[in-house]
């Protein structure tokens, strides 16, 4: 039996991590092995196909490297009792069909072009066109997976510490169609790009120590005026932490509703989830607001372990209210007043960002100037500071980060 032919059918006999063939170079991969006896145009396509994918992906230098990958990520039985410390309890059929798997996907990958050629049923009719295919790179595979013998535990100990799958791949999520999706792309701002606020930032990121650390913590509501870096700093404390198992994922507070489905998901998963609402407020005591009274204290899906909720909010109480209310329709006003101001107060800890004085601001703009290497006197920066702020209508961290930032606009 051919090399290739034989390479072919150990992938397709895999188990345990079948799943990486599902994804699109591992796929490729596999249909273009099968197509060794297949006719010169089927053959050719099916490398032409192959070869693209891999330079789109820039794995074109390491195939083993991007298909051990693909199977250190991917999210199977032994994968998720690993994460969940749970390896003891695994069969040992289980152990070993994984072994087995590691070193089909270690041993095929690092098939080469020329092999792959060579195996050709019909490479003899086409020989002036297969010398000059496009070729790859086999690379090494990974080290969790580079020694066979320990390929096991090495994995199980990523497993542990990473989570697996896209948990393991990814750091931010959000809820969206009854599933959580990856934020490919999510915002790379650090706890060192935010001036200012620190005693309101400390709050939030001793908490956040608190609840990477199993110990006590609570759900937290962000609130103040616009611009005063809530949402930021949420951000940011992803970036710092999210290598200590932190990740997060943002709710649209129309979907609060969904929070007994996203907790299944997570709640076995060895991994610290912030649930994200951004911008939350109610113009009404509606549905969502109910629900998430229900989230923070008192319903019967109780938040897991592994979970905390975190909140920004432009206002102190989150529901507006008017006079109109204060006067009330019911006949126990107070009891209304309460039910309004209940919400808020299911947040153990609620943070103050309020816009900062000029003094304040001022100190924050120095701050992003120095830290962005701005040559300027600080009377000069200080005074068009302020003159961009009265356009804009007030003072923010926001606003002394523009101002910054339109420093290097203007020099283009």
């Amino acid at each position: 039996m051919k090399k290739t032919e034989e390479c072919a059918l150990k992938l397709s006999s895999l188990s345990i991590y079948k799943g990486i063939l599902k994804r699109s170079v591992p796929g490729l991969f596999l249909n273009l092995l099968k197509q060794i006896d297949s006719s010169p145009s089927e053959f050719l396509s099916a490398w032409g196909d192959f070869f693209s994918l891999l330079c789109e992906k820039g794995c074109q230098d390491g195939l083993c490297t991007y298909m051990t990958k693909a199977a250190l990520y991917d999210e199977n039985s032994f994968s998720k009792a690993a994460a969940r410390g749970q390896l003891s309890s695994v069969p040992k059929s289980i152990i070993s069909a994984v072994e087995r798997d590691i070193a089909i996907i270690t041993e095929c990958s690092m098939l080469s072009p020329k092999e792959i050629i060579n195996d050709y049923r019909y490479k003899a009719d086409i020989y002036s066109i297969v010398t000059t295919l496009p070729q790859w790179g086999c690379g090494e595979p990974l080290w969790q997976m580079a020694d066979l013998d320990k390929a096991v535990e090495r994995s199980a100990e990523f497993y542990r510490k990473n989570g697996c799958g896209m948990f393991a791949r990814y750091k931010a999520f959000i809820w969206r169609d009854g599933g959580i999706h990856p934020v490919l792309h999510p915002d790379s701002i650090t706890l060192e790009d935010l001036k200012g606020y620190s005693y309101a930032r400390n709050l939030v990121i001793n908490n956040t120590l608190a609840f990477l650390n199993n110990q006590s913590a609570n759900n937290c509501l962000l609130y103040g005026d616009k611009g005063t870096g809530k949402s930021s700093t949420v951000k940011a404390i992803l970036n710092e932490y999210f290598t200590k198992g932190l990740r997060v994922v943002e709710m649209p507070k129309e979907r609060i509703c969904d929070f007994p489905l996203l907790v299944d998901k997570i709640a076995m998963v060895p991994m610290k989830f912030i649930l994200y609402i951004d911008d939350l407020s109610f113009q009404t005591q509606d549905d969502n607001y109910t629900a998430l009274k229900a989230v923070l204290e008192g319903g019967l899906a109780s938040r897991p372990e592994n979970t905390l909720i975190y909140a920004t909010s432009n206002r102190r109480h989150i529901v507006k209210e008017t006079f109109a209310d204060r006067e009330g329709g019911e006949l126990n006003r107070n009891d209304q007043m309460q039910e309004s101001l209940s919400l808020a107060d299911r947040f153990g800890l609620s943070v103050n960002f309020s816009a900062p004085s000029k003094q304040d601001y001022l100190d924050i703009v120095k701050a992003i100037a120095d830290q962005r290497g701005v040559d300027m006197e600080q009377s000069e920066l200080f005074t068009k500071a302020e003159s961009w702020a009265l356009e804009r209508g007030g003072r923010s961290a926001r606003c002394a980060r523009q101002f910054v930032d339109s420093l290097f606009v203007d020099k283009e």
